[in-house]
């Protein structure tokens, strides 16, 4: 993805690619099951000509080519050292039902009209123009498509239990920084007025959970790693006190049986008629 079009670039990332990566493919597979199911029953299926618009390393690509053996799947993201890794990883697992195009989200110079089904998964809240993008995937639906938008609204996104302080805030902290940068970590609740206002119909709107009791508390412990905030620490976006409290949701993660989390995910599907 073009980095002035975009907030997110994975070699950027305080803890590293390796553990970027890593992150990203237990973030994907903690809701992965319940994404898959409403991507069903939005229509997904096998035999589809699929297009996964930032498909990064490449853990959604896979899933959708294991499960739709039958569909041809494209997988489309600006960043090369992430393609490369997804290149790699669809060839080990053997799965040749997919290509790669290395392209902005903006301007991916796939053919009009050319796919059933489009979906971005946390694509959208780093997406400094997110309309233009939903227009050029739009533009490469077929007639009766389907675009579905995958992504979080920090409103609802995160929950901790017990409460640690200050938490919210600086949840809002995060927020405000990433619309300052051009994103959107609120875009959760605008997807269904941002498919209208691009002409796309039957919208519908769901959510997946996730909760470290069912998911298991592993993935949770990697998204809130205190090496992922030293940077906003260091750099002075985060309080000491602040850092503290991120460090004290990685430690009850881990040492308090009585502590749990849950995320949201809201899942967008409209239809280009």
């Amino acid at each position: 993805m073009d980095s002035f079009q975009s907030t997110y670039k994975a070699g950027n990332a305080n803890i590293g690619l390796s553990a970027e990566v890593q992150r990203l493919k237990v973030q994907v597979m903690m809701g992965w099951e319940k994404e898959f199911r409403n991507l069903q029953w939005f229509g997904l299926q096998d035999g589809m000509r699929i297009l996964e618009a930032g498909c990064g390393p490449g853990f959604v690509t896979e899933q959708l080519a294991h499960r739709l053996p039958n569909s041809r799947i494209t997988g489309l993201d600006m960043d090369g050292d992430l393609l490369k890794q997804a290149e790699e990883l669809l060839k080990e697992k053997g799965q040749e039902n997919v290509n790669f195009v290395q392209a902005s989200v903006f301007d991916t110079g796939l053919p009009d009209n050319s796919y059933d089904f489009v979906v971005a998964r946390m694509l959208f809240l780093h997406l400094h123009k997110p309309e233009e993008a939903v227009l050029e995937l739009r533009r490469v639906l077929k007639p009766g498509g389907k675009l579905v938008i995958i992504d979080i609204d920090d409103g609802i996104f995160g929950v901790i239990q017990p409460d640690v302080e200050g938490f919210q805030s600086i949840t809002q902290k995060f927020t405000e920084m990433q619309g300052n940068a051009g994103g959107n970590r609120l875009i959760g609740r605008s997807l269904p007025r941002l498919l209208r206002k691009t002409s796309f119909t039957g919208i519908e709107l769901e959510t997946v959970a996730v909760h470290s009791d069912l998911a298991g508390v592993e993935g949770f412990q990697i998204q809130f790693d205190p090496k992922r905030f030293e940077g906003f620490y260091r750099n002075g976006v985060l309080t000491e006190r602040e850092f503290s409290h991120i460090s004290q949701v990685a430690e009850r993660l881990s040492e308090d049986p009585d502590s749990y989390a849950m995320m949201l995910f809201v899942m967008a599907c409209g239809i280009k008629n």
